[in-house]
């Protein structure tokens, strides 16, 4: 059809009141005459007044469609248009990872194409629209190599992005903020329904925030190339001015801390949701020869949320989020939403109103430590970002385990199972405090005791055992710092006595084991050199006390539970205590045979007194004679067997062996 012929030129207003041309519009409007409505919209007083009312039209027709829709952005009323587009972004329809392949290395055009034609509609909710003939594109046999193309769903989210970076700063009026607002959460809760291609939308988003507030530096590089960068589009200078606005009115100093808190508080609440929703990353074959900082180099699916997250962390310096606002907000609890309620709430009335998301915060100030120490720069190279005050184990360490885990102390039960990014996070600072040497003093035993709880329960409970490696380290670190030697001993019989949790008794024998070694050294028994009169101070280690106090729960009697009781109760008791069983029967034996140690902790006194061989070894002994019969055939166990189970019979009764054995040491002391 020649363009003079087309409805769209021949119903062109005055021939058609606006209301009537934009019908005319909707029951014409097809991929071909895209180009015609292209043109028809340079028409700034046309688009003024029909512009908004087709945003939702368009959007089923991107890519083809992105022209349109920045001239709407450009020369259509920013007010109008802003409700659209805000609108549409929370309407879009996105795929989860289910829906598609993930590890296409591309795609052929004829497939690019076709995907995006999948069905027929021009009504929400926003899916795809269609051709001119109604039919999918051809071009089956082709196959060109291309990049791969981003779904539908995701070029949408950021073609709306764009035309929100051309409005914004077409809008003049003293409360910028009750526009902002409504975009910042239209842009968040869309954000949040997304699942894949996460890192081009968030330098869209970034760019966008950007663009808004007039920040100039520009989006950095990414280390490698992967395309992120091409979905960030460029933006047209040419803009007709606010219909509705007033270049006189100016914006209180009021509404300017409204406006920046707003992006601060969208900032942080962003990171949380692209953090607490990253999924998981394993490589089909481990390279053990690659450090993680090497995989993060190398790997692309790695490299680009690094690269996504120091776009967030540049983009929280230039709105000068200091860290002092973000650990101020990771203590206060939060008040949160009813549950459903996801209705877009009231512009706020100040800044005081805004919150940080706390758990965003977390992150963010994590961010922020780890990218000075991992690019060796300092978060205090930019004066507005960084804190007075050194960031310490105690208090401030422990008051972010207080606030932003699970308390045991209010029997919730759920310690390290939140998030993994965030568990991460908290780990990674409590790290950072040690790495700089910044322990800081606690306020008290009891608040040393809660820290270690808190820290040593994550070793146990938390489902990544890469998390637990780091929660155990940085339990033993904490408890080795403290120097009274008391207060070490009071925690470390305190885990044996009360916790329920058998890998966190195992590291209590691993604590009294390492003070043991290190008070005790061979130079100091009888026969060697004595010390100097001023380190004569014995440690509480070196006395049969310490472990005279800790032997019951060391070497506790197991005839109840491994021998009266039914055999397949006593079975369940076994296999949830055998790595503490073998860890006890390893430290047993070290007490044996280290001579040096029999007479200043009388190891004679304590392997009597406390009845070791009749109470703690010889049930252990009589139990895996019993559960060995039990697992053979026809036995009370024989669904239990397996080539495991006897294995762990078997290291259990050699220890044993070299336990006894052991014992005659005792005799030539």
């Amino acid at each position: 059809m020649a363009e003079e012929e087309s409805q769209l030129i021949k119903a062109l207003p005055p021939e058609s009141d606006y209301i009537t041309y934009l019908t005319i519009v909707e029951y014409n409007l097809i991929s071909d005459n895209l180009p015609i409505l292209h043109k028809v919209l340079q028409d700034e007083t046309l688009t003024t007044n029909i512009g908004w009312d087709l945003v939702h039209l368009l959007v089923p027709f991107l890519p083809e469609s992105e022209q349109c829709l920045e001239d709407i952005a450009r020369l259509g009323n920013p007010r109008e248009v802003i409700l659209k587009v805000t609108e549409s972004l929370r309407l879009i329809e996105y795929e989860s990872p289910d829906d598609e392949s993930l590890d296409e290395p591309s795609q052929t055009l004829a497939g690019a194409l076709d995907s995006r034609v999948r069905a027929e509609s021009s009504t929400y909710p926003i899916k795809t629209a269609s051709t001119a003939d109604g039919e999918k594109r051809p071009g089956s046999s082709q196959m060109v190599e291309l990049p791969p193309a981003l779904p539908l769903a995701v070029s949408q989210f950021l073609a709306l992005l764009s035309m929100l970076a051309i409005l914004h700063p077409r809008i003049k009026t003293k409360y910028p903020s009750r526009f902002l607002s409504t975009t910042l959460q239209a842009i968040l809760a869309s954000f949040a329904n997304s699942s894949m291609h996460r890192e081009e939308m968030l330098l869209a988003i970034i760019k966008t925030v950007k663009t808004i507030t007039g920040i100039r530096r520009p989006l950095l590089p990414t280390r490698r190339s992967s395309g992120m960068m091409s979905a960030v589009r460029s933006i047209s200078n040419q803009h007709a001015a606010d219909p509705e606005g007033n270049t006189g009115d100016h914006v209180s100093p009021e509404e300017g801390a409204t406006k920046a808190k707003l992006l601060q508080s969208f900032v942080t609440h962003i990171t949380e949701d692209y953090l607490l929703n990253l999924p998981p990353h394993a490589e089909d074959v481990p390279d053990p020869s690659k450090t993680f900082a090497e995989r993060f180099q190398r790997e692309e699916k790695l490299s680009r949320r690094t690269d996504a997250i120091g776009q967030i962390v540049m983009l929280a310096r230039d709105l000068e989020l200091t860290d002092d606002a973000l650990l101020a907000a990771a203590v206060v609890v939060e008040k949160l939403p009813p549950v459903g309620d996801q209705d877009e709430a009231e512009p706020p009335a100040s800044a005081d109103e805004i919150p940080l998301s706390r758990v965003g915060a977390v992150l963010l100030y994590t961010a922020m430590q780890a990218s000075a120490i991992l690019y060796d720069t300092s978060s205090k190279s930019t004066s507005t970002a960084a804190s007075d005050e050194e960031f310490t184990i105690f208090p401030d360490h422990q008051s972010l385990l207080k606030h932003c885990l699970s308390s045991p102390a209010h029997g919730s039960g759920t310690l390290g199972t939140e998030p993994e990014a965030l568990l991460d996070a908290i780990l990674a600072l409590g790290l950072i405090c040690l790495g700089r040497d910044s322990m800081g003093e606690p306020a008290s035993d009891e608040q040393f005791n809660e820290y270690l709880q808190v820290t040593a329960l994550l070793s146990s409970n938390s489902p990544s055992p890469n998390l637990r490696g780091h929660a155990h380290y940085l339990t033993t670190t904490v408890l080795r710092s403290q120097p009274d030697d008391d207060a070490r001993l009071s925690f470390i019989r305190d885990t044996l006595e009360h916790c329920p949790f058998e890998n966190l008794k195992v590291s209590a024998v691993g604590w009294i084991k390492g003070e043991t070694i290190e008070a005790n050294p061979p130079a100091s028994t009888p026969g060697h050199l004595h010390q100097a009169p001023e380190l004569e101070a014995k440690s509480v280690f070196a006395t049969l006390f310490a472990l005279e106090s800790l032997a019951p729960y060391l070497f506790p009697s197991l005839h109840v539970d491994l021998i009266s009781v039914p055999a397949a109760e006593a079975w369940q008791i076994f296999q949830l205590n055998l790595s503490f069983y073998l860890t006890s029967l390893n430290f047993l034996y070290l007490l044996l045979c280290a001579k040096h140690l029999h007479h200043s902790l009388s190891i004679a006194e304590l392997w009597k007194n406390n009845d070791v061989a009749g109470s703690f070894l010889q049930p252990l002994r009589d139990a895996a004679k019993r559960f060995g019969k039990a697992l053979d055939d026809g036995g009370e166990l024989t669904d239990e067997r397996t080539p495991g189970v006897i294995a762990e019979l078997m290291l259990l009764d050699e220890t044993i062996e070299r336990v006894t054995n052991a014992v005659r040491f005792l005799n030539e002391t």
